[in-house]
């Protein structure tokens, strides 16, 4: 997500245009864009990262239904599904992070309100920009440890990044 440049943030009870779109698509994921608008200026740009599962959880090909109704706006972009997981810095602090019951999805993975809810608690001004990458699920009973360095933190579990974020605040 990011903040534009010299924009507002919206406010409760705001009229708010929101336009979204398909940026493109690979062989298990596609890309969907959303505008924020407010009195025709640009506010906010969301970019997230779709990735059809079966009913277990696991990826599975983009349908072919899919182009019915998003072929025309991704227009054969092609979008890559690589992501890097950013090092942790020797100077990182580390701290447990609790879940609750209610953190989870239907399918029992955190959801994206929890992980909401940790940049929050270490970012305490505006956002510019934010980058949250769910590299990997976090379950059910995992100890979850959070970790964070100026811009960015990380959700572990057995030192293993299930979850990054980058950001710059305003």
């Amino acid at each position: 997500m990011r903040h534009v440049e010299g924009a507002r943030w919206p406010r409760y009870l705001d009229d708010v245009t929101l336009t979204t779109w398909c940026g493109g698509v690979g062989a298990a994921w596609a890309e969907r864009r959303t505008n924020f608008a407010f009195d025709g200026r640009l506010l906010l740009e969301v970019a997230a990262l779709w990735v059809p599962t079966d009913m277990s959880g696991h990826p599975v090909r983009v349908r072919p239904d899919f182009f019915d109704v998003y072929g025309e706006a991704c227009r054969g972009r092609k979008i890559s599904g690589r992501v890097t997981i950013p090092e942790i810095p020797d100077d990182a602090t580390y701290r447990p992070w609790p879940l609750r019951a209610a953190d989870f999805d239907i399918v029992g993975h955190v959801n994206n309100a929890a992980v909401w809810l940790a940049v929050s608690e270490v970012v305490k001004t505006p956002l510019h920009y934010v980058s949250v990458t769910h590299h990997r699920a976090l379950e059910r009973d995992e100890e979850v440890t959070l970790a964070e360095a100026p811009g960015r933190l990380w959700l572990l579990v057995d030192g293993v990044v299930r979850v990054s974020v980058e950001y710059a605040q305003t």
